[in-house]
């Protein structure tokens, strides 16, 4: 379908040229015909109406490469991620679940679409394969739960948990080489710098407009951010606790990366980053990240046990607990000290309680009250039942209340043979470079699982969609060093 153009080729340097001659005027008709047409449009309906428009001029050719070069696709939907719940806030009317969904359709086409001349199903054995699947099942059978209150709020509820589920499978087919890896590491540290230096901006400089009006129009969502004389920030993400969460596994990548074979001016660089993205989550007030790193290093100590880590880890726990009891005034301090104080908080035993009170519910119901039960869809579907007004505050209590101990037990299952798997494939790795990718992983899937009991760790954007692509580099890079030992063995041959 090519060969028809072989002869025509645009030249910027021969206004002559058949493919100039050609193509030029139409262009310059387009242009002014689209310019004219957007103008036309924000004068009439707002500037919220030019990101439809934009969206929809790029959609077509968005497409064709998605479905043609998925490597790209993979690109845009970690991009997207990270933006998405950004643009919904400049346009309130912006369809941030649809859109997200559309790009993991899309994937999915292009997988069927390569199994037509590659037939490789290989992605869908291992037991991290197993599990998810199970999970997914599980998820989808919850519609004849004779306990949920409205089916709609499982159709509403479970679309975003199925999709975002689903790129597991996804990263690991279209993710082949070190190279693509490098280029995804790359494209996550410099949208968390992005992230981190409009948290900062916030701190400073104050929201924008747009944000503040956001915050505003929710009561309970401004008596959320609005804590001691200060406001919470949550940078381009949806609230302060994916904003926080996500400058947690954002820094442990950092600093797992620079275990592996790198330049020593980029290790400084990495610190430094790492460094950044942790100041920048204190101005979030999300005491449950806090923790997170004290707690992942204690994993990576044992990982990799030797006297510079037990030095290094030492020097932390010191700094660590002199932060913790150091009197202060300053509040960001103060919330951080707090974290590790949980007996003294109101919030903490709150929560402790709200959870005592629901246990015989939990314990009554073996597969819940349904999905979307609790929360934003509870209230919306079935504002009367006895969950829609209950606050789960935990990821881990959501599940159980939702999906019963049932869903519990397999969720549980899933982040044990995760971690397990994770831990055996670092062992197993020998290429140093791919070592330190798979313990990065394996630190980033630990912080989220230990994040998920005080927050609700996996439900927003970026950090489900980053969540299953960690998990998905397990396997990935494990299956990587296998062919570079092969392809070794073949040279010593």
């Amino acid at each position: 379908m090519y060969r028809q153009f072989d002869n025509i080729t645009l030249n910027p340097y021969k206004p002559d040229s058949p493919g100039n001659r050609l193509n030029m005027p139409l262009i310059a008709c387009s242009v002014l015909i689209t310019s004219l047409l957007l103008a036309y449009i924000i004068l009439n309906s707002g500037p919220a109406s030019f990101f439809m428009v934009l969206a929809g001029i790029f959609a077509v050719p968005t497409i064709y490469v998605i479905l043609t070069q998925p490597q790209k696709g993979i690109l845009v939907l970690l991009t997207l991620a990270y933006i998405v719940m950004f643009f919904s806030k400049l346009a309130t009317d912006y369809p941030v679940g649809i859109v997200m969904d559309a790009l993991v359709f899309l994937l999915v086409v292009s997988f069927f679409l390569k199994q037509k001349y590659i037939k490789d199903w290989s992605i869908f054995r291992g037991s991290i394969s197993t599990v998810i699947i199970v999970w997914i099942c599980y998820n989808v059978l919850e519609v004849i739960n004779p306990a949920a209150e409205s089916r709609s709020a499982w159709l509403y509820a479970v679309r975003p948990i199925a999709f975002i589920t689903v790129s597991y499978f996804l990263f690991r087919f279209f993710i082949k080489d070190v190279q693509f890896i490098r280029t995804i590491f790359k494209l996550w540290i410099c949208l968390s710098f992005v992230a981190a230096i409009y948290a900062l901006k916030q701190e400073f400089f104050g929201f924008a407009d747009f944000e503040m009006a956001a915050i505003k129009s929710d009561p309970l969502t401004a008596s959320l951010y609005f804590i001691g004389n200060h406001w919470r920030k949550h940078s381009i993400f949806s609230d302060p606790v994916a904003f926080a969460y996500n400058m947690v596994i954002s820094s442990i990548l950092c600093f797992c990366l620079i275990t592996g074979p790198m330049l020593r001016w980029k290790k400084i660089v990495l610190v430094l980053l790492g460094c950044l993205f942790i100041y920048s989550m204190l101005y979030s007030g999300t005491r449950g990240a806090y923790v997170l790193l004290p707690a992942s290093f204690l994993l990576f100590a044992i990982l990799k046990y030797n006297w510079k880590v037990m030095v290094t880890g030492l020097a932390i726990l010191l700094v660590t607990i002199f932060l913790i009891f150091v009197p202060t005034s300053n509040y960001t301090l103060y919330r951080f000290q707090s974290a590790f104080k949980p007996g003294k908080d109101a919030s903490y035993n709150l929560r402790l309680s709200n959870q005592k009170k629901i246990q015989p519910y939990i314990q009554s119901h073996p597969l819940g009250g349904g999905i979307g039960s609790t929360g934003v869809w509870g209230r919306r579907f079935s504002p009367n039942s006895y969950l829609a007004h209950f606050p789960p505050d935990s990821g881990y209590v959501r599940v159980a209340v939702e999906l019963g101990w049932v869903g519990l037990f397999i969720f549980c299952t899933f982040m044990f043979i995760v971690l397990k798997t994770g831990i055996v494939n670092y062992f197993k790795i020998r290429d140093p470079e791919l070592r330190s990718y798979c313990l990065a992983m394996v630190m980033i899937i630990f912080a989220l699982h230990i994040g998920n009991y005080p927050q609700e760790a996996l439900v927003q954007y970026p950090v489900n969609v980053y969540f299953y692509l960690a998990i998905a580099l397990l396997s990935v890079t494990l299956k990587l060093d296998k062919e570079k030992t092969i392809e070794k063995d073949k040279l010593c041959n």
